[in-house]
């Protein structure tokens, strides 16, 4: 896949402790439309499901030359534990796997994982700025990134009207990308709407188009479901 739509990809299936504050998690499933500069838009589809005593976060994204998807496997109650991640991206048919077992998770979380834990410790804002955050990333290697809580607007999307808890993340050794993370406040691991800042442009971002919940609709007037 090349780079820049592997790094955006990245960006969304993204990002290691959790918080008793937080709210009881939720199956979803959710799509968005994806929009990163020099390629044709997309549509990012991404569902969490229960089984049993375990979590799944299954995200998946394509394009006629490309394709990516990533699933992880987690326990979530007041801290939040990996138990497996998988991954593969392709370009023109031609592409990887890539998995990490429990062992490897036993020091830090996944990506997809980390996302969850991020989204809900957006909520909670409950640690001094900024925060950093620790995870693994595709290749099993550690990677850092800071973020620190903005602020709680509603955002008019594709999907309808929510309230959102909106996240500012950078990485430490690379100032000039910033990415901007809007999460719903009652539903952990629902993303809602991101932005991803280079030197001072934006060069992609995704947008909430079709959200299905298991229970009660919690946005305040939604399109579809």
């Amino acid at each position: 896949m090349p780079a820049p739509l592997r790094r955006c990809a990245a960006l969304i299936l993204l990002l290691a402790a959790g918080s008793a504050l937080a709210a009881e998690p939720r199956p979803f499933d959710a799509r968005y439309r994806l929009e990163v500069a020099g390629w044709p838009s997309t549509t990012v589809a991404h569902r969490l499901s229960h089984d049993g005593t375990h979590w799944q976060s299954d995200m998946r994204a394509a394009l006629s030359v490309a394709r990516g998807h990533e699933r992880s496997r987690f326990i979530a109650g007041e801290a939040i534990r990996s138990l497996h991640y998988d991954s593969g991206y392709s370009l023109l048919g031609i592409g990887k796997d890539y998995e990490l077992d429990r062992e490897a998770l036993a020091g830090l979380p996944d990506r997809q994982t980390a996302l969850f834990d991020l989204s809900r410790r957006a909520v909670a804002d409950d640690c001094d700025t900024p925060c950093r955050l620790r995870y693994l990333d595709h290749r099993g290697r550690e990677e850092r990134v800071d973020y620190r809580h903005l602020d709680r607007r509603m955002l008019e999307l594709p999907a309808g009207r929510f309230e959102a808890v909106r996240v500012e993340v950078t990485e430490p050794d690379a100032p000039g990308r910033r990415m901007v993370f809007s999460f719903h406040p009652d539903v952990p691991g629902l993303l809602l709407a991101m932005e991803y800042h280079r030197d001072g442009e934006r060069r992609s971002r995704l947008a909430l188009t079709d959200l299905t919940l298991a229970h009660a609709e919690l946005a305040s007037s939604p399109k579809g479901n």
